[in-house]
């Protein structure tokens, strides 16, 4: 069977979300509205969120203290995942990888290009495992955080998911 098993339990997993901005304020950051409206839908509990700067220095430093937080299980990113100078999201995040996650990349452009055709080429979205944690970097525009989350990230998080998801997996990810 590939989908939910209702059969199965739900295992709720902690998420910290970081919206990567020169530009958005709390007041003005709808990609992180949405994307903490949905996680909180899903039956999964927000931890932390957090606005950062777009630099290098400044988002590393976010994303290092999160996963050294044994509160939290998934990071989530929106914005800076884009061409122009500015966008430094995968640049920051990618080096602290200790395995990418690469399917995630492929899968979220075949749904991206469904939404928005070509234009997905200017996305740098990706994902990777960094001292256990599970990262999503997902671009910062309203309707690549609903893809993302909607057709990518939700069943991967949802332990009822079959054939496998990667709650099941999260126990092994310290092995050596």
């Amino acid at each position: 069977m590939v989908g939910i098993d209702a059969s199965l339990e739900f295992k709720p997993v902690k998420i910290a979300i970081l919206t990567v901005s020169d530009t958005r304020t709390e007041l003005t950051d709808t990609s992180g509205d949405i994307l903490e409206s949905k996680i909180k839908l899903s039956g999964h509990e927000i931890i932390y969120r957090a606005i950062k700067r777009d630099t290098i220095d400044g988002v590393r430093n976010k994303i290092s203290n999160w996963i050294n937080d044994p509160l939290v299980d998934v990071i989530i990113t929106t914005g800076g995942t884009g061409l122009t100078g500015r966008d430094i999201t995968v640049e920051a995040i990618s080096p602290m990888f200790d395995k990418v996650i690469d399917g995630f990349s492929v899968i979220f452009h075949q749904e991206s290009f469904k939404s928005i055709g070509l234009s997905t080429l200017q996305s740098r979205a990706c994902a990777g495992l960094a001292e256990g944690t599970i990262i999503f970097c997902l671009p910062g525009s309203n309707g690549a955080v609903k893809d993302g989350w909607d057709k990518v990230i939700s069943a991967q998080l949802d332990s009822r998911h079959r054939p496998c998801n990667m709650i099941d997996l999260m126990p092994r990810f310290g092995e050596s």
